[in-house]
């Protein structure tokens, strides 16, 4: 596949000028970056260069406004759309994209996890097998995933040039996927992140947000705690994820997709997390100090330091590389403390389980997913962790509750599971 000229769509935002630099960076292509404001997309240039560290790439780089769109797309040998999630919006575009696109051209969007195959029916017959979901992760830069996703259209030979461009140009964790709500990654991502955000509501009294961080933290397998990454990707993607998902799909964590009020009152008053400069926590610049949000005042606080045993001593054994002793230390602790942790990571396993058998195609896509698209621990490989220290069968039917046993065969979805293909050494850190 020769992608020479690409056209993105929605430049401006932070996903897609972080695209247009993968594609004008490891793909050398010239790309077209549209937004609806020229301004707008001249500083989406200077954001891409700088989200690879090659000012060299802004030769490649043409910011374009909408008035230009049907005849840059006209040009492009791929067409990328990366507007608001927004069904509605994203059809409009998509329809101005069809009504202008080559029949040799490939189409997609960067949703992450509205309907591929609703989008794709804005083309024509013969270019409904030309056009895919193609979500990558933010930043991409650092984040390889890319989730590939196909509908009942898709060309199988499109597919595998297309696999083939992003796996060995692009330089992309390809992951493909069915066309389900948010996909793969997110689906397991945000049913931890958002039922953590529950539980912070559930724990208010004990501190709620900085609470729950502090129990799910770096030494239970993940770079960033859920409700800090909820800030980092913006209270309102969060929300648009999990509604997404809520609505669209019925499982047994179907309710932990409702998300929490205060969280809905966050969005409401404009505090979307980091971009805006507040969410669940704000930096005070006067102070030099990191508050949080404290769910029973509605005001924020200073972030807590807090102190637990089972926590302090699973970071004592993986700081010199004991990890048996660490995944004892959480199993045997029964401190309500470690049951939430415990709970958290069993239900992962669980979940992920549950989802790969609807969304993907093999055993190991989760693991790829959300080693490259979260930094967190894959679920086959916590698998491996926790099985060095007890029978993750008999575990799972201990500590998970019923509500959750009796809707999902645990037999049957721990035989599909294989050896993790990642060392889960790599993710558990002594650090908080």
């Amino acid at each position: 596949m020769n992608i020479k000229t690409v056209t993105v769509v929605g430049a401006n935002g932070a996903m897609g000028s972080n695209v247009s630099a993968i594609f004008a960076s490891f793909g050398n292509a010239k790309v077209y970056m549209i937004s609806r404001d020229i301004e707008k997309s001249k500083e989406a240039v200077l954001k891409a260069a700088k989200s690879v560290r090659a000012e060299s790439i802004m030769g490649n780089l043409i910011p374009k406004d909408y008035s230009a769109l049907s005849e840059c797309v006209a040009e492009s040998d791929l067409v990328f759309e990366s507007v608001a999630e927004n069904i509605d919006v994203k059809l409009d575009i998509t329809k101005k994209i069809a009504a202008a696109i080559r029949d040799d051209a490939i189409a997609c969007s960067g949703t992450s996890g509205l309907s591929i195959t609703q989008l794709s029916e804005c083309f024509s017959d013969s270019m409904r097998g030309r056009y895919f979901g193609v979500h990558m992760f933010n930043p991409p830069y650092s984040m390889t995933l890319c989730e590939l996703i196909t509908t009942k259209y898709t060309s199988a030979d499109v597919l595998a040039e297309l696999t083939e461009y992003l796996k060995n140009t692009l330089i992309r964790t390809v992951v493909e996927t069915k066309d389900s709500p948010a996909f793969l990654a997110n689906r397991i991502g945000f049913q931890f992140i958002n039922e953590a955000m529950k539980y912070a509501e559930r724990y208010k009294d004990n501190g709620g947000i900085d609470y729950i961080d502090s129990i799910l933290g770096s030494f239970t397998g993940r770079a960033m705690a859920p409700l800090s990454t909820a800030d980092f990707v913006g209270l309102d993607v969060h929300k648009a994820i999990v509604d997404n998902v809520y609505f669209n799909s019925d499982d047994y964590a179907h309710d932990s997709f409702i998300l929490p009020s205060f969280a809905q009152k966050l969005i409401d008053d404009g505090k979307l997390g980091r971009k805006s400069g507040e969410g669940l926590y704000k930096f005070d610049n006067a102070t030099k100090t990191l508050k949080v949000y404290d769910i029973n005042t509605g005001k924020y606080r200073n972030k807590m330091k807090y102190v637990f045993p089972f926590a302090e001593g699973m970071k004592k054994h993986i700081k010199v590389g004991d990890y048996k002793n660490a995944f004892e230390v959480l199993v045997n602790n029964r401190s309500q403390e470690a049951e939430i942790c415990l709970y958290f990571l069993l239900n992962y396993i669980v979940y992920s389980l549950v989802t790969i058998e609807k969304v993907a195609y093999d055993i190991h896509a989760a693991d790829a997913a959300m080693a490259t698209g979260f930094n967190w621990c894959p679920p086959l490989a916590m698998i491996d962790a926790i099985s060095s220290v007890a029978d993750i069968n008999a575990l799972i039917k201990e500590r998970l509750p019923r509500n959750i046993l009796v809707n999902v065969d645990i037999d049957r979805s721990l035989s599909a599971a294989e050896r993790s293909e990642y060392d889960y050494r790599l993710y558990f850190k002594s650090t908080n």
